[in-house]
């Protein structure tokens, strides 16, 4: 059994997500899906707790006609010791045989450590990024066109741009303090 490894941050779960998740699907027998940075949420760059992201993944591949049992979504956590990092990937996941990731520090890490890496195709990218969809949802642009109608309710159900608003305007808030040289609690 053949077995792939992708990794990423889902923030949130997107259409480009959809595809290089299918591509290793089509290469793999299983695909575990690593949630990265797991342990953040309610942060700018992090706004969706690792549970909320495997939901959407779950409703995403679901929708997209796809059984779940061929995947496995694992909690990734940060550790601060980018040295370490792959050997706690290695111990933390089941066994892989080919690590997918666009992300080229990851890249390093991961051949450094002997594994096998592919880079999965970027669709859109210029569009299809959670940075991006993150800063359409704080506006009200258009972010619905870049994830599945299923996800989209489920970020509708979790309150994801009101959260996005108040987590930025709490940003806008606290910079405006430092700026002004106030205490930042």
């Amino acid at each position: 059994m053949r077995r792939g490894l992708l990794i990423g941050r889902f923030q949130p779960f997107h259409i480009g997500h959809l595809k290089a998740i299918e591509q290793a699907a089509s290469e793999n027998d299983e695909v575990i899906i690593g949630i990265g940075s797991a342990q953040y949420s309610y942060t700018i760059d992090n706004p969706f707790t690792a549970g909320e992201r495997i939901e959407m993944i779950r409703i995403g591949l679901r929708s997209a006609g796809h059984d779940l049992s061929s995947f496995i979504p694992v909690p990734i956590f940060d550790i601060g010791e980018h040295h370490l990092w792959m050997s706690r990937v290695k111990a933390t996941v089941p066994r892989f045989d080919v690590l997918y990731t666009n992300n080229p520090f990851v890249k390093l890490l991961a051949e450094e450590a002997g594994v096998k890496v592919r880079e999965p195709v970027l669709v859109e990218r210029e569009h299809l990024s959670g940075t991006n969809i993150r800063a359409l949802m704080i506006s009200g642009g258009d972010w619905r066109r870049y994830v599945q109608p299923e996800v989209a309710a489920y970020l509708d159900e979790i309150g994801a741009e009101e959260r996005l608003r108040t987590i930025a305007t709490q940003l806008n808030t606290s910079e405006r303090q430092v700026r002004g040289g106030q205490a930042v609690g």
